[in-house]
């Protein structure tokens, strides 16, 4: 199934993408996809419901995150062997996490904000993991079994604010409002059987950047959804960012920074497309 979340900021509403690429109202049978209701249970009862019967959205709404405020939103660097070389990084021998403010969700299609004082304004596509059930101590084995789906991220980074700003935690460069562009829509486990073979792109302004697949991660997703249980709880709804194939704008030479009026473009397979625009920040957003 492909879950989206349709309707204006903060008001939106869980939806079903059908056979014909239209969205069904599911309001009747969750409230929301968050929490215990991206758990088998609900996705099996999803599943089993008859979709000509769910209420057709008309027109073309704006498409929220496919998921509600997670507790967790965790990103893992350097996951590509390729990415971590044009960032002059060795390869990890553990993954390497960092955490995003949960706010900094938003629409596949919303504008992007550059935060004031940005001057190194970056781009990285991902695959993000859904979790589904709750997540503590567990095996690579039984890992895949606490997914709920996978949604298409842009991991979206300042990197004077990551890198020169005296150092620390990478979350200062990858928690603004609007760094989280999320979806269009999550893909349940049973549409993505293989999460290691997404092909994955991103386009500045019409111009190829990013051309990757999940093949080459250092640490797959059963390996990262594992190692992060070890550390923390991770709960029903969290997501989690994998890393990025090379082509970002930090690893470009000379480097390269969006600006406003960009327009950044992408998408994985199975996973749908985002499109955003870059808008300088303003009092008020």
């Amino acid at each position: 199934m492909k879950l989206v979340r349709y309707g204006q900021p903060g008001k939106e509403k869980p939806g079903l993408i059908d056979a014909e690429g239209k969205i069904r109202d599911v309001s009747a049978i969750v409230p929301d996809f968050a929490g215990e209701y991206l758990g088998d249970k609900f996705l099996q009862k999803l599943a089993r419901t008859r979709l000509s019967r769910l209420p057709l959205v008309r027109g073309r709404p704006r498409l929220g995150a496919p998921i509600a405020q997670p507790v967790n939103y965790i990103g893992i660097g350097l996951n590509y062997a390729d990415h971590a070389a044009e960032a002059g990084a060795a390869i990890p021998s553990e993954p390497i996490v960092f955490f995003k403010a949960a706010n900094s969700i938003s629409g596949p299609h919303d504008p992007i904000i550059q935060p004031k004082g940005s001057e190194k304004l970056d781009w990285e596509v991902e695959l993000a993991i859904i979790i589904g059930a709750r997540a503590h101590y567990i095996s690579e084995r039984v890992a895949l079994d606490h997914v709920a789906g996978y949604a298409l991220a842009n991991d979206v980074s300042e990197r004077g604010f990551q890198i020169d700003r005296g150092g620390g935690q990478w979350g200062k460069g990858k928690g603004a409002p609007t760094f989280g562009p999320l979806g269009p829509w999550l893909a349940t486990r049973d549409e993505i059987p293989n999460p290691q073979r997404i092909g994955l792109w991103l386009d500045v302004n019409g111009e190829r950047r990013q051309t990757g697949n999940t093949k080459t991660m250092i640490f797959n997703v059963r390996k990262i959804v594992s190692y992060l249980s070890h550390f923390l709880v991770l709960e029903p709804g969290d997501v989690i960012v994998t890393g990025t194939p090379p082509g970002v704008g930090m690893g470009m030479k000379p480097q390269v920074w969006l600006k406003p009026g960009d327009v950044v473009t992408l998408g994985g397979e199975g996973l749908g497309e985002q499109r955003a625009e870059i808008i300088a920040w303003r009092r008020g957003l």
